[in-house]
């Protein structure tokens, strides 16, 4: 059974990574930040429609501090979809702000409402911690999926990954008639590669998406990770494999159920080779991201010195055993795992 670290520890943003963000257009000047939001006057807890706790609690403030955090709020919401052009956003409002207090980032979630057809939106306001930002850096690079976030000083600005979270899914939705059982199992292949490569952790079930597409025939998935605050964090192999959470057992007994051996190392590999050239597409890009890993620290020297010796193991490489940080850890497993791929796409 994987034992995750209780409470994570934050780590602030030291001088390169902050040089990166600037370079890289994601630093701006915010008009509200995390702390101008811990001053709520009153809360209360957050349900769902099911009238289950969802372990938010909706947070109350004085009118005049309202007045003030509904205006910079929707002026960041205009910076994370137009730039900041107001004019298409004069319909929108705040309608509501949630605050976590569960899990490592104490994150608050606004909702904007569109006042002409109720139609909303979120985004999170979190402390901006240095494993989370290489995390959302991480894969936007090297995912299929881009990310959209902000940084102004200690405050992190993340737009809403829509989707079904993973657990409701495995509850709700898996055994449905129309579901396609293949599609779900090859995806988690996929999602599975995704985060060990570039050693993404705790990946269990509410810490990813399903995000579903009707096709004309059939349905397409994709799974998501939701949450970066365990990127290059913990110090063993298995913390990186979603496969090996227990919530995550139903969909990996699909996995086994359903693909071959031949069919799964198939899947793995398509996914090495898109990695691999998203990549070479992006490869200056993401050295400049890894030079400020490796000058940094985001994880204890135990949590190193022991998925050092792991990796060393599963790949057959004592290179591993030379590494003297996180940041020397995801390069080497980057460049071997995806090395490997690039050599049979030639050869193919």
């Amino acid at each position: 059974m994987n034992s995750i670290s209780k409470k994570k520890q934050y780590y602030p943003i030291a001088r390169p990574l902050r040089r990166y963000l600037r370079t890289y257009d994601r630093e701006t000047r915010l008009p509200v930040r995390y702390d101008d939001l811990l001053h709520y006057s009153d809360s209360f807890p957050y349900y769902d429609k099911k009238g289950q706790d969802t372990l938010w609690e909706t947070v109350m403030y004085d009118q005049q501090v309202q007045e003030e955090l509904n205006t910079g709020l929707t002026q960041i919401y205009a910076l994370l979809k137009t730039d900041g052009d107001m004019s298409v956003m004069e319909h929108l409002y705040v309608s509501r702000i949630d605050y976590c207090t569960f899990g490592n980032s104490n994150p608050f979630r606004v909702q904007i409402m569109n006042q002409l057809n109720d139609n909303y939106d979120y985004f999170y306001v979190k402390r901006a911690d240095a494993s989370r930002i290489y995390g959302l850096e991480l894969e936007h690079i090297l995912s299929p999926n881009r990310i959209n976030y902000m940084v102004d000083g200690e405050s992190l600005i993340e737009e809403h990954i829509a989707g079904i979270p993973g657990d409701v899914f495995i509850k709700e939705y898996i055994d449905r008639p129309n579901t396609n059982k293949v599609r779900i199992a090859k995806e988690f292949v996929k999602f599975n590669e995704r985060c060990f490569v570039r050693l993404l952790g705790d990946m269990r079930a509410y810490n990813y998406v399903i995000d579903i597409t009707p096709d004309f025939e059939d349905e397409q998935y994709r799974v998501r990770a939701i949450d970066f605050d365990q990127q290059s964090y913990e110090g063993r192999r298995s913390m990186y494999l979603p496969q090996y959470f227990k919530d995550n057992n139903v969909i990996v007994d699909l996995v086994l159920q359903l693909l071959k051996p031949e069919t799964v190392k198939q899947y793995q590999n398509e996914e090495r080779t898109l990695m691999f050239r998203r990549l070479r597409s992006a490869r200056y890009r993401l050295k400049d991201l890894i030079d400020c890993m490796r000058s940094d620290t985001i994880s204890t020297p135990e949590k190193v010195e022991q998925l050092k010796q792991e990796l060393a193991k599963h790949h057959n490489a004592p290179e591993f055993l030379k590494c003297k940080c996180m940041g020397d850890l995801v390069r080497l497993n980057l460049k071997i795992t995806l090395t490997k791929t690039k050599i049979k796409e030639v050869e193919g």
